[in-house]
């Protein structure tokens, strides 16, 4: 499985630069991490150093530290996006718009 990622500010209406995302996989009733990236001046990270196996996957964003830096107050201290791979073999594209006080994502290509 390969995997990416693209942060957009959604206020500014700009690539969300240096964004914090631990990639962990579930293990039992918990989570194991996988990998660690930032995303760079696309706010993008577009290949992470690891590959895995079908199952339940999570992305956790660093959007307070993000809005932090930019001394914007966030109702979310981080956003946590949990999707399900069931093709291995397949590229998948987790896209997050983000605000201070709202977020959305969905399965990109």
């Amino acid at each position: 499985m390969s995997l990416s990622s693209h942060v957009l500010d959604a206020v500014r209406g700009t690539p969300a630069r240096g964004v914090t995302i631990r990639w962990e996989r579930q293990h039992g009733n918990g989570w194991e991490p996988v990998a660690d990236a930032v995303t760079d001046a696309d706010g993008r990270v577009g290949s992470w150093p690891a590959d895995t196996t079908a199952g339940v996957h999570r992305l956790v964003f660093g959007s307070g530290d993000y809005f932090a830096g930019q001394g914007t107050a966030t109702f979310y201290p981080e956003v946590t996006v949990v999707f399900e791979v069931t093709d291995a073999d397949a590229h998948h594209h987790v896209p997050l718009l983000l605000s201070p006080f709202a977020y959305s994502t969905y399965r990109g290509s």
